[in-house]
């Protein structure tokens, strides 16, 4: 079976075929109508500023699906936040990318709300360490797009092996449930010592704590098993049963200080989000987060043709007219028309993705990640 899973190629995306319906309906009609206006088409999600900013991200992969087409693009950078106006705006003849719009809403949307929730996390926990964990929770063609969201958000890592590879880096994580399940109940101590034994060294020796008895008498154990070799202990008490979690782990903290086990860090996990995050950061030194950044909304993008054989034009709701985007002064995020002078001292948004169907950028996620915590600074996220 040529595609076991059922999932779209790479092909079909490319050739224009993951689209709506309609889109197709629209080439026949065009087509047949002799019809291929040249447009200015725009994505947004909100027309003017919100406040409410978000990371935009995704644009490395609609860069590809536009090569080879004949038109321009320009894009926000790669991990920029933005909270209205474009992020995104195509010029050339209409068929040259109308079936293309499904998709690259696609590419653009959901990678974008990964981030934003990422990035939500980092700044509950900005000096602690903070690992993408949600990786299970969405289809496993797309844990690549989850894990680079994060790594762009400024998470420290992720779990996941082959979306590890793909970014050339290093998936992080020890030990589930499930393996201390196979030594059993009162034999906690002979599964860390055999993970101890049997993994590399240079993976952390972090012991889960929670599987049988209290996460207290675990954590002593693993410190007394492990010794110096125990780098620390992770608490994935699930929500059923957790009542006060800062209290669990206040009283870890201290049982482990009081016996001399200063250096043992504890790692939570499990339903976590910045709420739930930001109370805990006293106490713990690590957390891995996942349904809050796979749970995120994508954020509501649609493509709009603007500009019309050089005339503006828009639907009812939208604005017409070709527009640029600022960085001011201050912080904030300006939309106006392309046409008009911009804010003074505002710093363009817009930089130029494709020129004649080439890519004109690159894309370095190192970069993104600066450029993202940097832009959450600038803007007050989590002020």
């Amino acid at each position: 079976m040529s595609n076991p899973f059922g999932t779209v190629s790479p092909e079909a995306i490319l050739d224009g075929e993951a689209t709506d319906a309609y889109f197709e309906r629209t080439r026949d009609t065009l087509e047949f109508a002799d019809k291929n206006p040249h447009v200015v088409a725009e994505v947004t999600a909100d027309q003017f500023s919100t406040g409410d900013f978000d990371v935009f991200t995704g644009v490395k992969d609609v860069a590809t699906l536009l090569e080879g087409r004949d038109l321009d693009a320009d894009a926000l950078p790669d991990g920029k936040l933005f909270d209205g106006g474009p992020v995104l705006r195509i010029e050339g003849r209409y068929l040259e990318f109308a079936e293309l719009e499904t998709s690259l809403l696609g590419f653009l949307s959901q990678p974008s709300g990964f981030a934003t929730a990422a990035l939500e996390a980092r700044l509950a926990a900005p000096d602690s360490l903070v690992l993408s964990f949600g990786a299970r929770h969405v289809h496993p063609s797309i844990a690549t797009t989850v894990e680079r969201a994060a790594l762009l958000a400024g998470l420290d890592g992720f779990s996941h092996v082959a979306a590890g590879d793909i970014l050339d880096r290093e998936a992080s994580g020890t030990m589930p449930h499930a393996l201390m399940f196979c030594f059993g109940a009162g034999n906690q101590a002979d599964a860390w010592a055999a993970f101890d034994d049997a993994v590399s060294e240079a993976v952390p020796r972090i012991a889960l704590v929670d599987t049988f008895w209290d996460e207290k008498s675990e954590s002593l154990l693993a410190a007394e098993t492990l010794g110096d070799d125990l780098d620390g202990v992770r608490i994935d008490t699930t929500s059923s049963r957790r009542g006060d979690f800062e209290h669990i782990i206040r009283e870890v903290r201290w049982e482990l200080d009081a016996r001399g086990y200063e250096d043992v860090d504890i790692f939570c996990s499990g339903g976590l989000d910045p709420d739930t995050i930001r109370p805990l950061c006293a106490f713990a030194d690590g957390f891995g987060v996942g349904s809050h950044i796979t749970g995120a909304e994508s954020v509501d993008f649609s493509l709009d043709i603007v500009e019309i054989d050089g005339e503006p034009i828009s639907k009812r709701g939208k604005l017409a007219g070709v527009k640029d985007v600022y960085r001011t002064p201050e912080g904030g995020h300006h939309v106006s028309l392309a046409d008009h002078e911009g804010p003074t001292e505002g710093e363009p948004l817009f930089e130029p993705l494709i020129r004649d169907g080439e890519i004109v950028r690159s894309f370095d996620l190192d970069a993104a990640t600066d450029r993202c915590l940097e832009d959450a600074e600038v803007v007050g996220v989590g002020q």
